[in-house]
């Protein structure tokens, strides 16, 4: 499994949340405490935003242990809203294309988790995704491809309700290729504005997503980072958390659409 970071509030320095903390992201690339795959090492990547709408976005092959540019970056980088991502592959080659976050205009999205037996099926899901957007398809991964389905069931109006008719239409698809896998998914959007995470797994073993507060922001990450554990709180399976800007928080039930 992937881990991921991801950051909303008064605007910090990345490597302050990416490379400091004891078990940062770039620690968890190697050595990550809550995944079954302990190295996570098949790319990363950061996005980010600025004082332009559309965010900047990073994403290179090497491990982020051993990635100089990224850690770079994140020195340089002082952001309101940012999101961070190291990779374990279920499906893909280790490739630039298939590397988190995606982007498309102005949102971001990040996924952990897996599509069962996706590449059964990988042609039906890839049907999902509308002509319009299909041509922006540049991996081969099922987390693009869940990114870019939900895209086109309207992300940028609506994005939970897009992201759970996405969520229900791959599972129509993999019982109708009878796929006794699970569907597994913790993932992040962010528009600029809101941040949306979302915990949820067709047989209930969700993959770990916690949150806390952060000095003057709120983060959520795929495990703790520091030292007080005691200050994280997890984001319960089958949820939906909100990060406004102006600090507010919302904590909604979420599954796919019936």
């Amino acid at each position: 499994m992937c881990r991921l970071v991801a950051y909303s509030g008064a605007p910090v320095f990345l490597d302050s949340l990416l490379v400091h903390p004891p078990s940062s992201l770039i620690a968890q690339s190697h050595h990550a405490r809550q995944a079954k795959t302990v190295v996570n090492g098949d790319g990363c990547g950061i996005g980010w935003y600025g004082e332009r709408t559309d965010p900047g976005l990073y994403r290179g092959t090497l491990p982020a242990w051993s990635d100089a540019n990224l850690v770079s970056l994140c020195t340089q980088i002082r952001a309101r809203l940012f999101m961070a991502h190291v990779r374990s592959a279920t499906f893909g080659e280790v490739a630039t294309a298939n590397c988190h976050p995606f982007s498309l205009g102005p949102h971001l999205f990040m996924h952990n988790g897996q599509i069962g037996q996706y590449a059964t099926i990988r042609r039906r899901v890839d049907a999902l995704i509308p002509d319009a957007l299909y041509t922006l398809r540049r991996g081969t991964s099922d987390s693009e491809a869940l990114f870019l389905a939900a895209a086109g069931r309207g992300l940028a109006e609506r994005p939970l309700t897009a992201i759970a008719e996405t969520l229900r239409a791959v599972l129509a698809e993999m019982r109708g290729a009878g796929v006794e896998q699970p569907l597994r998914m913790a993932a992040v959007h962010s528009d600029g504005t809101a941040m949306q995470a979302v915990r949820w797994a067709s047989d209930g073993r969700c993959p770990s997503l916690y949150w806390r507060r952060l000095g003057q922001g709120s983060v959520v990450a795929s495990e703790p980072f520091d030292d007080e554990v005691a200050q994280w709180r997890e984001v319960p399976p089958g949820s939906a958390l909100r990060l406004d800007p102006d600090g507010s928080m919302t904590l909604t039930p979420f599954a796919p659409a019936d």
